[in-house]
């Protein structure tokens, strides 16, 4: 049995993600202890007292998230679950890095918290003064992916891009606040079943994030990229990455490029990965690989009980 760590991204938080697996480890406290310093944050309070709308800031949420991921994939290990892969969504793939060797712990935290700045300073750049409307994401539903791509083509101009093929049937959108409300407009004409607003506050994985992408350019020439240990894959391409140095150019592109899951899960079958776990918060990756495969489930791991279930299997 192959098992690869699936890491979610930004939108699986929830207030109070990994306080059980605080309260069990001795290894996920000092995590909280190390991020917590890393990022001059008092994480402990975030996460276990943080209010949703304080969770859903970007440069709060992708500290949190990250830090309740790698908890959870620290206790699975604890308790004898190892993987021989990793993947993320969006943010996730950066805990995938670090879970394949290729970004240390220590330069983790640091990353994914002035990424998050540099987003919601993007995001929030592209406001309009006086509109109660904000930049940011929404899914549409139950139209197929060149359907959706049609509907894409004809908005050509007004500010909104393909921001993530999540499934067969799901897309997600990114786009200012204008660019949203007529996109959800044109979509539901064309058949879709819902457009759904997401909890994110910026168009990640769009060209609206540019600047974004070049101040993490600059965070990222400064930061060791080593070589993957594990295998580990990549948003942008939907592949394998095959060195540091490819991870590394494909952290700065995926600010700016779609998500690309539905491919990304096809490398994941055509490796041979028979055991899927969401190892974080949430549990949107595992509907997105149900709506993709059938072949193998993808099984929570985000909470002790959901590892510990694993473990009895």
């Amino acid at each position: 049995m192959k098992t690869c760590f699936l890491f979610p991204g930004q939108g699986a938080q929830y207030p109070g993600m990994a306080k059980d697996l605080w309260e069990t480890s001795a290894k996920v406290k000092d995590l909280f202890s190390l991020a917590s310093d890393a990022t001059s944050m008092d994480l402990q309070r975030l996460l276990f007292e943080g209010s949703e709308e304080e969770l859903k800031a970007t440069d709060n949420t992708q500290v949190a998230v990250t830090l309740a991921s790698v908890a959870a994939s620290l206790v699975c290990k604890e308790k004898g679950i190892e993987p021989e892969g990793a993947a993320g969504f969006s943010l996730g793939e950066y805990s995938a890095l670090h879970e394949a060797g290729v970004i240390a712990l220590e330069d983790l935290f640091p990353i994914v918290k002035v990424r998050g700045q540099l987003m919601e300073k993007a995001a929030r750049a592209l406001d309009r003064p006086g509109s109660d409307g904000k930049a940011g994401m929404a899914a549409v539903l139950g139209l197929d992916y060149t359907k959706a791509t049609d509907v894409l083509k004809r908005l050509e101009g007004k500010q909104v891009y393909l921001a993530n093929y999540s499934s067969p049937s799901q897309i997600v959108l990114g786009g200012t606040a204008e660019g949203l409300a007529e996109a959800e407009n044109a979509f539901k004409e064309a058949g879709a079943r819902r457009v759904v607003v997401l909890k994110v506050s910026a168009p990640f994985h769009t060209p609206l994030l540019e600047e974004a992408r070049k101040g993490l350019e600059e965070i990222l020439a400064g930061t060791t990229f080593s070589d993957p240990v594990k295998a580990v894959y990549a948003n942008v391409t939907g592949k394998r990455i095959a060195s540091g140095e490819e991870a590394r150019q494909l952290c700065i592109r995926q600010a700016v490029s779609t998500v690309c899951w539905v491919d990304e899960e096809q490398s994941l079958l055509d490796d041979g990965f028979t055991r899927l776990l969401e190892v974080g918060p949430g549990s949107v990756l595992g509907g997105l690989w149900k709506a993709f495969s059938q072949a193998y489930p993808c099984l929570p791991a985000g909470k002790l009980e959901d590892i510990e279930k694993i473990v009895e299997e």
